[in-house]
């Protein structure tokens, strides 16, 4: 290992924020495990920001063993292959009505990330390790920003980020832990659908997560041996139209482009009838990213409920559902017959399942990249990555965060990629089909 720097921090904070991952433990017990073992301070913040946000010096001061713990080392050893989160999680969002540069100056908006900053030099907290998604990379920027507003002299916690999301939208690292977990764990789960569907002659219609990008579903379609795949970054051409949506950050409806419902559930029955009238084959599964849900027109989600970072509540939409049942309607009207297509959503049982192998050498790195980020590097304001055979590198938050908007920039599938293609390919082609790919494949 490098020298610490001089400057090293003694005591650190630990946060997990948003929705678990296979390999959460493997990330939390390696970045803690190093810091222990260099004869240094470790605390792990139960439940994300839940209690960091409310802190008050008199009325709510954070308290050992119920509001954090200070680890020792029999707390985080041997904790790399279990599943869950042994500190929790939570989707509190300290930065909640910080949206630009300016609002990190107004006291009102920023109370909350003045809270958690507060907390954090109560304790005497030197630096604050992140792990989480992109709204927590997010707001582990608002706090490295907010911090560059306090007064000469004011006390510094820095602030390094561990990348987390099953999603694997991320910028800045190829593969986030977790995901390979995930693909593999709904992967199995459409093989044993894709059984189903064939002694019983019918198809299901499965939602899989991917809210913003289709890095997952992809995964799924392809492991799975899915028909079709389609995810946010396939709504173009017949699948789009203009249509009224609802603003996620005021609730109003105004025109804007949505997912064409119809032709969604057109694209569908195509696929139905052409496996069986050309390929004599009567069952098959299509893959939908629950993302889909968060553009369809306004009518599709009035009153489904929002989460504090503006996330509607996808799981209450049902997207599989709303087109399984449809297309059934449209197959008998094209046909005259009655066709069984049942709608599935897959998620929660993969967020917590066993990690993957690589999923936990993957987070293990990580983790040990939070210790020589900030011990050994002296950096502050920075995500940790890997690349190649898990090589650390180190990306400043600038590279990652939209300058005026303070967004995390989302990592989407490229059309036309080899990634694209390949999902393109091994599907089943239809005369509805975009013109990509070699041409349809049959089983």
């Amino acid at each position: 290992m490098n020298a610490p720097t001089p400057d090293a921090p003694r005591r650190v904070g630990i946060i997990f924020s948003g929705g678990p991952a296979p390999a959460a433990n493997a990330v939390i017990s390696a970045a803690a495990v190093s810091f222990l073992e260099d004869g240094r301070e470790v605390i792990g913040f139960f439940h994300g920001y839940s209690d960091l946000v409310d802190y008050h010096p008199v009325s709510h001061r954070l308290l050992p063993d119920v509001h954090y713990r200070i680890f020792k080392s029999g707390d985080v050893r041997g904790l790399r292959n279990e599943r869950g989160i042994c500190i929790g999680t939570a989707r509190t969002n300290p930065g909640k009505g910080i949206e630009g540069p300016q609002d990190l100056d107004d006291a009102d908006k920023t109370r909350r990330l003045r809270n958690v900053y507060s907390a954090l030099v109560d304790l005497e907290v030197d630096a604050l390790i992140s792990i989480g998604g992109d709204d927590t990379l997010k707001t582990a920027n608002f706090l490295f920003e907010y911090q560059k507003r306090l007064p000469e002299g004011a006390r510094r916690v820095r602030v390094v980020h561990l990348p987390k999301t099953i999603d694997n939208d991320y910028r800045g690292i190829d593969f986030t832990f977790g995901f390979f977990t995930a693909v593999d764990v709904m992967a199995k789960e459409l093989l044993n659908l894709r059984a189903d569907s064939r002694a019983t002659s019918s198809w299901f219609i499965v939602e899989t997560m991917g809210r913003k990008a289709g890095w997952l579903p992809y995964g799924v379609a392809i492991a799975g041996e899915a028909n079709l795949v389609l995810a946010v970054e396939d709504v173009v051409g017949s699948l789009l139209r203009e249509d009224l949506q609802t603003d996620p950050d005021t609730g109003e409806e105004r025109r804007g482009p949505c997912l064409d419902v119809e032709a969604l559930v057109e694209r569908v029955t195509d696929l139905v009838i052409t496996r069986e009238t050309r390929d004599r084959k009567h069952y098959g599964t299509v893959v939908l990213a629950e993302g889909l849900a968060e553009l369809l027109p306004a009518r599709y989600i009035q009153g489904v409920n929002r989460d504090e970072h503006g996330h509607l509540s996808l799981g209450k939409v049902n997207l599989a559902e709303l087109i399984a049942a449809r297309a059934a309607n449209r197959y008998a009207e094209k046909t005259g017959r009655k066709k069984k297509l049942r709608g599935i959503q897959l998620g929660y049982e993969s967020r917590c399942a066993q990690p993957h192998a690589f999923d936990v050498m993957l987070g293990s790195q990580l983790g040990i990249g939070a210790y020589r980020a900030l011990v050994e590097e002296g950096l502050d304001g920075h995500m940790v990555s890997v690349a190649g055979q898990l090589g650390l590198i180190y990306v400043p938050f600038s590279e990652l965060v939209n300058p005026e908007t303070l967004v995390t920039e989302v990592r989407f599938i490229e059309r036309n990629s080899d990634y694209h293609r390949l999902a393109r390919f091994l599907e089943t082609r239809t005369e509805a089909s975009p013109a990509w790919g070699p041409g349809p494949r049959r089983e």
